[in-house]
């Protein structure tokens, strides 16, 4: 992801500190035994801004290292890598 504009690696990371304070927000629920169901919505919310995060990551990798053509690039990931990344958050 280091050929990533600063914009989008921004956006992941902001997406990244989100999900990190809605952690946070599950942990202070369940430290003053707050009601399962509302953790449980929150818990959810985490999850997916996680996954969003993967996605974008990924998403990232394609734009800049396959549809650039640039997949022969030492180091980038094989449009198969990708695949394999992108089923790990499905």
């Amino acid at each position: 992801m280091s050929t990533a504009p600063d914009d989008e690696i921004r956006k992941v990371v902001n997406r990244l500190k989100r999900a990190r304070g809605q952690l946070t927000a599950v942990i202070d629920a369940m430290e003053t035994d707050a009601d399962c169901r509302d953790v449980v919505i929150q818990l959810a919310a985490v999850g997916k801004a996680i996954d969003r995060a993967g996605f974008a990551v990924i998403g990232t990798a394609l734009r800049h290292c396959v549809a650039d053509g640039e997949d022969a690039r030492e180091g980038a990931p094989t449009m198969e890598e990708l695949q394999k990344l992108f089923l790990t958050l499905a």
